[in-house]
């Protein structure tokens, strides 16, 4: 006999308020000669803040009327750094820089204008950043040093910039850089300039990535003598490369992505240590381990209960990061570098007692011509074969991570099974996987989505009758797309997802103007492709229920896509619903709005389940 989750005591203590209110998350961290501070942000009101930890106590630094926030490449990321007496930050409102002493002084503004800045990186006494401008639709990057109201542009041309970085003596200047139609993780160039007597930099030159097999390069860092660093995926995955008295060859490592694919700016997954001795982590069917690598190739692992550790960084005693596990939400955690004794510094208080959390399984199952990843998470209501959702994250070139999401376990507390898939062309599982969904995006993605359902049939886990799918950005383009091409689901969500890829195109900004190309192919050489991927052409297709959640200042998917795919909908007679927030962009960040829409989808779930 099926089982259909209903209210009850376990599913009542868990709101979707407290959900919410358990999302509380950190963007970045950074350790500088005054302590360690941290970007935090909280639901409860949508802003992100910069705290500084000093005598064993954590002190919000940002004042009331600012949220620390970078829209550079409308992802951001790299919103704030260290300086010599206090820090740099980006103001969301604006963009603009601000420095701000450590102790809670008024923020200064630094630029003005029309500029966003994002990447930030203090070195000698000035602030490295990318730069992005707005002018009659012209929209253009550059890297730039900014120090006291004066900018020098250190280097402009390319399409998109990334992580610049000085050597500690001042005399070399590194970043990453690439052209349309790549993206960042598809093929980048590392590049450098050298600074010249009169104190001038001499001419850029590109160091790897310019010529040969195409490579993605991320994170470049010097060391303490001035070598120079990257990760780059040449030998399959994303892994250490440094100069060497033989060239540019690869470190010893794990063959294991170190690197989620750099959607944000400023990511620290890696450091190097001098002499090809380095910090990293890595991961191991999708999750983070952490280790020091040694020069002889040798390996110290650091053990931890976390499964997800990123934003590295460290002093003279302690490794610092922004972890989480399968039990424990995100947290800044301190790493004792003798005995690997972890303290948290913030976060990380589980919304509910351990013998309610729900656990990720790893999943690994066949799909199509290949195999595909993700992670199980049973009901805890007791069903046996109970309902599943299939969650669909966005990108698509993304990942989701074994690590407590509250979100999931809202569902799993209302007898909902879980499935949260790494589907193939997810990053962290090498370039080839990754590489998969080139052209073939709406086709193998739909396809893993499918056959994890099949998959968890045969075993026996959830009932194949009552599979659900949900999916935010381009996850709601794959959830369409398997309700229109497929019968396998009951319900859908889609949640500011693509329903016309070629209005996307149309629509969308520089960092994705050349996407679809990628993901599907010329829109005009490859017409025909698009329309047989195009969910709102294909609408009649659809024959289940369908919930819509979209923002209204959403510059990624804008909201005309949402409503011309609710109204094919209605228009053919499908129950649909549509909400829409006016002060939301891509991607939810309001308390109240975030836990209406769990609200209104569990609702939306119940009722087709009922049968209504």
């Amino acid at each position: 006999m099926n089982e259909t989750p209903v209210s009850s005591p376990v599913a009542e203590r868990f709101s979707a308020e407290q959900a919410v209110a358990a999302g509380t998350d950190f963007a970045e961290l950074r350790v500088g000669p005054h302590g360690l501070c941290w970007n935090e942000f909280r639901p409860s009101d949508g802003a992100c803040r910069i705290w500084h930890w000093r005598n064993n106590q954590a002190h919000c630094l940002t004042p009331d009327g600012f949220s620390v926030r970078s829209r550079v490449y409308e992802y951001g990321g790299g919103s704030f750094c260290l300086s010599d007496d206090g820090l740099v930050f980006v103001n969301e409102a604006d963009q603009q820089l601000y420095s701000q002493d450590l102790n809670g002084g008024a923020p200064q503004a630094l630029t003005e204008g029309e500029r966003r800045y994002g990447d930030l990186r203090w070195a000698a006494g000035q602030v490295l950043a990318v730069e992005e401008t707005h002018a009659a639709k012209q929209v253009e990057h550059r890297l730039v040093m900014v120090a006291a109201h004066q900018r020098q542009v250190l280097a402009e041309g390319a399409d998109f910039y990334a992580a610049p970085t000085l050597s500690a003596d001042g005399s070399r200047l590194a970043w990453i850089e690439w052209s349309r139609p790549e993206q960042p993780w598809t093929a980048t160039r590392l590049c450098c300039r050298e600074r010249l007597e009169d104190g001038s930099w001499g001419m850029p030159r590109c160091i790897a990535g310019g010529e040969g097999p195409a490579q993605s390069l991320q994170q470049p860092r010097f060391d303490g003598r001035g070598r120079l660093y990257c990760l780059s995926d040449l030998n399959g995955f994303w892994q250490p490369w440094g100069e060497t008295a033989q060239g540019w060859s690869a470190l010893p490592a794990v063959s294991a992505d170190h690197a989620a694919a750099p959607w944000q700016l400023g990511a620290c997954t890696w450091l190097p240590l001098g002499e090809h001795h380095y910090l990293a982590t890595w991961f191991e069917d999708g999750f983070s381990r952490l280790g020091l690598s040694h020069a002889d190739g040798s390996q110290q692992r650091v053990e931890t209960d976390y499964s997800r550790l990123r934003c590295l960084d460290l002093d003279q005693d302690y490794l610092y990061a922004i972890a989480a596990s399968p039990t424990r939400p995100s947290a800044v955690i301190a790493i004792d570098r003798v005995d690997h004794r972890v303290q948290v510094l913030a976060g990380g208080a589980p919304p509910l007692p351990a013998e309610r959390i729900s656990r990720p399984q790893s999943l690994c199952y066949p799909s199509g011509d290949g195999t595909a990843h993700g992670f199980f998470y049973p009901a805890m209501n007791g069903s046996t074969r109970p309902p599943l959702i299939v969650f669909i994250h966005g990108g698509p070139t993304s990942a989701c991570y074994p690590a407590l999401d509250p979100r999931i376990q809202y569902w799993t507390q209302r007898g909902f099974a879980v499935a949260d898939l790494n589907y193939r062309g997810s990053s962290g599982y090498g370039r080839s996987y990754r590489q998969a969904l080139h052209l073939r995006w709406g086709e193998i993605d739909v396809e893993d989505a499918c056959a994890v359902v099949e998959h968890l049939a045969g075993r026996n886990l959830i009932d194949p009758t009552q599979a659900f799918i949900r999916g935010g950005s381009a996850g709601g383009y794959t959830t369409l797309c398997a309700l229109a091409f497929h019968d396998v689901f009951r319900a859908g969500a889609s949640l500011y997802g693509v329903s016309d890829p070629q209005a996307l195109a149309r629509a969308t900004h520089k960092f994705e103007g050349d996407y679809l190309d990628w993901l599907i192919g010329d829109p005009l050489e490859d017409s025909e492709r698009y329309q047989q991927r195009t969910p709102l052409l294909h609408a009649d297709n659809i024959k289940v229920p369908v919930i819509f959640f979209q923002g209204e200042l959403d510059a990624v998917v804008v909201p005309e896509q949402t409503r011309s795919m609710l109204a094919a909908l209605k228009a053919n007679g499908i129950q649909a619903q549509g909400h829409f927030y006016p002060s939301e962009r891509h991607g939810f960040r309001t308390a109240a709005n975030l836990a209406h829409a769990l609200e209104e989808e569990w609702e939306f779930y119940r009722q087709v389940l009922k049968g209504r």
